[in-house]
């Protein structure tokens, strides 16, 4: 049997206790004993069988046991455990995962007991370069061992106990501290592998530390864990009244939100690297030819840095798209979107990145090999204090600017202090209130986690986080909990704002059920569906809204979209003139309304709301093109001529031509057609079938102007020729 067949029959497994169904379940883990190594596990199979089977009996007689349920939950939960160990067990003889190869090579660690003792001599004598190998030790022990023993598990419980708070200044971080932030990364990464009921124990316990980096990093965890594993979750009572416990720790609702804003931002990730590589860095090319964005911290000389930007440069990108896009990129950054990724991507191959553990580790002077370097530490705790980066960029940044000469080193320190100077004064305040604090640290460790699943070498055998929806706030778990109206709503405006309609639209429609009616409500949820295409849900949601407030005119122009789209073209423009009403002269509503006339074929209406609106927009070319089109629609040629003429001197466009040939054919003026199509031929890149498919479309306005469509092969023919 292949890894592959062992992890599908896992996979079927699961999915038939998600959807409740344990003889299927069982029935699917018996094709796991054509494997020797399977047969272990036979009788604690047959036994969770043989108590199913009782329980069905016992129901099918109409007995009323009130402990049912729980026994249901019980063997649920059992039938689960056991499908885990199975494939584990197998896969660890099989599977060429690290995971597994740590396992089946006997690499881990001895025991933690070991390891806890190494660690506490180092921090009695402040020795880092015991503590650092320690702290990887345990952390791959943690992550790779399948299930916590109960004395590890007691160890680990100690160390995450005895934890006090660490200070602001990242200098001040005490070695338990940083120790007890790997082991809840180690916690996350191993119960990614395999649900451990210790492990999400023992991140519970640690997300009431009193340190604020263990519990953030906790509570991340535990998101994570209850997302991963929604399905079973409420198999285990014990993590339910974890759970409520909890939800009486001082700040639980806010801790949730913020996270749960920093993975919405996650996902803007790679929109913001594409838009830097592919829009912003080529513009600072072409402004400043001199810029090279391929160019890495190790590769800095000393003329590099004293290159400064000339000061024109600076006023003329100040007024350019470039700088509206700088500026759209700074306010992402101030909103905690992550727009460092990329420019750390290919700052990951140092060696301390090899080690899976450094990914994750807070950024602490006391870990680093070099102690002399006072100045690039300096530097940087001013960057961890205001939260410009993660702890794994921080580390990158540190490796880079070591690579760097002394001379060049020191010069480019001292532009990158001047630099943060203005930014610091700025943030002291905030640092100095404890939302910003536990924002800026679950920003950090959010990013921390990108880095990892997006960048590590091994990252292929980790399923990415990244990759799913990550919709907390709809877990069933956390429903109860995490309710308060105005944490929901600021999350399906955080939705959105970035376009994530259908996310939105979940909590949108959550909210509505539980209002008495509410006109906003209406509004975003038929605004959502609109975006995601459901023309008719948005309708009925508009209609809603419309009933509170008939004269919104937002909800006019809405509601007059849906019905164009929906083609009923007739309630559009009831909408439409019921907009004019309210705005006379509203250039938008009257080029709608022309619209929806030309669509019914009433043309004489269209054009007298098109000219309407050529006489309030005079200096604009609204309503050139449709004039133009209704005027030789109803016959009247030479004002359609005028109006062409006009276009065709305002940056006309292939269809112009087009038109403009239609009339001068229908005026008799053939030469002057075969010019105009050839213009519009050539305007489409002398593309002759895309031109014929458009023209096509055009004949039967064509034959209803009198032009003889057995003449229309002659005169396309003729516009191949070229002219004589």
């Amino acid at each position: 049997m292949t890894t592959k067949e062992i992890e599908t029959i896992h996979e079927r497994a699961v999915l038939s206790l998600d959807n409740r169904g344990l003889k299927t379940a069982f029935d699917t883990l018996q094709e796991y004993f054509v494997l020797p190594k399977a047969y272990p596990f036979l009788d604690e199979l047959n036994d969770l069988q043989y108590t199913y089977r009782q329980l069905l009996h016992y129901y099918s007689q109409g007995s009323k046991d009130p402990l049912q349920s729980k026994i249901r939950n019980d063997i649920t939960a059992s039938a689960y455990e056991l499908a885990d160990k199975m494939k584990q067990t197998l896969l660890t003889d099989y599977s060429s995962k690290t995971y597994y190869r740590v396992r089946r090579e006997n690499i881990l660690p001895a025991s933690v007991r070991t390891i806890m003792e190494t660690v506490r001599s180092s921090s009695d004598n402040r020795d880092y370069t015991l503590a650092g190998p320690s702290i990887a030790q345990l952390f791959k022990h943690i992550w790779a061992s399948p299930y916590l023993s109960e004395d590890d598990a007691k160890i680990l419980h100690n160390s995450i106990k005895a934890n006090s708070r660490e200070r602001d200044d990242i200098r001040e971080y005490d070695q338990l501290t940083i120790f007890n932030c790997q082991i809840v990364s180690a916690l996350i990464l191993g119960l990614q592998e395999l649900f451990d009921r210790r492990k999400m124990i023992l991140l519970f316990e640690a997300a009431e530390s009193a340190a604020e980096s263990v519990k953030l990093r906790a509570f991340t965890g535990i998101l994570l864990t209850l997302f991963l594993y929604r399905n079973r979750i409420g198999c285990y009572a014990e993590i339910h009244h974890r759970l409520d416990n909890l939800t009486e720790t001082a700040g639980f609702g806010k801790i949730v939100y913020m996270i749960i804003q920093r993975f919405i931002l996650s996902r803007e990730t790679e929109k913001i690297s594409n838009k830097l590589r592919d829009e912003i860095l080529p513009e600072m090319i072409k402004m400043n030819p001199k810029f090279n964005p391929n160019i890495t911290l190790k590769n800095l000389s000393e003329d590099d840095l004293e290159n400064n930007m000339n000061p024109e440069w600076m006023d003329k990108l100040a007024d350019s798209p470039l700088g509206k896009k700088l500026e759209e990129f700074n306010k992402l950054q101030e909103e905690g979107a992550d727009v460092m990724h990329s420019t750390f991507v290919h700052l990951k191959n140092f060696p301390f990145f090899r080690e899976m553990s450094n990914w994750f580790i807070p950024f602490d002077r006391g870990l680093l090999t070099i102690t002399e370097d006072d100045a690039i530490i300096k530097s940087l705790e001013i960057i961890t204090n205001i939260g410009l980066m993660c702890n794994s960029d921080l580390y990158s940044l540190y490796f880079s600017m070591k690579q760097i000469p002394e001379k060049g080193r020191q010069m480019m320190i001292g532009q990158l202090e001047s630099q943060l100077v203005q930014v610091k004064r700025q943030k002291t305040a905030e640092l100095q209130t404890r939302d910003n604090r536990t924002e800026r640290i679950v920003g950090q460790y959010i990013q921390d986690l990108y880095r990892f699943y997006k960048l590590y070498q091994y990252r292929g055998e980790f399923g990415d986080i990244f990759a799913e929806r990550l919709d907390f706030h709809n877990l069933p778990i956390l429903k109860p909990y995490f309710s308060n109206s105005e944490d929901l709503v600021n999350i399906a405006e955080h939705y959105l704002r970035k376009n994530y309609f259908e996310d939105a639209l979940v909590i949108y429609e959550r909210l509505e059920k539980e209002s008495d009616g509410d006109e906003m409500l209406y509004q975003k949820t038929g605004y959502c569906r609109q975006m995601m295409g459901d023309y008719e849900g948005a309708l009925s949601e508009y209609a809603k809204a419309e009933l509170m407030n008939p004269d919104n005119k937002w909800l006019l122009q809405r509601s007059a979209q849906c019905c164009r789209r929906l083609k009923l073209t007739e309630q559009a423009i009831d909408y439409y003139l019921r907009y004019e009403k309210i705005e006379k002269e509203n250039l938008s509503a009257l080029l709608n309304i022309g619209s929806c006339y030309l669509e019914m074929k009433n043309y004489n209406e269209a054009l007298k709301y098109y000219f309407k609106v050529d006489y309030l927009d005079r200096d604009g070319v609204k309503a050139w093109r449709p004039i133009a089109w209704c005027s030789f629609l109803t016959g009247k040629y030479d004002h359609s001529r005028n109006y062409y003429n006009k276009i065709l001197s305002h940056q006309p466009e292939t269809h112009d031509y087009m038109n403009a040939g239609h009339t001068e054919w229908a005026l008799q003026n053939i030469s002057g057609a075969i010019e105009f199509y050839r213009k519009s031929l050539q305007a489409a890149g002398s593309d002759y079938e895309k031109f014929r498919s458009e023209f096509e479309r055009d004949i039967p306005e064509l034959a209803a102007a009198g032009i003889d469509v057995a003449d229309i092969p002659l005169l396309l023919d003729k516009v191949l020729y070229p002219p004589e």
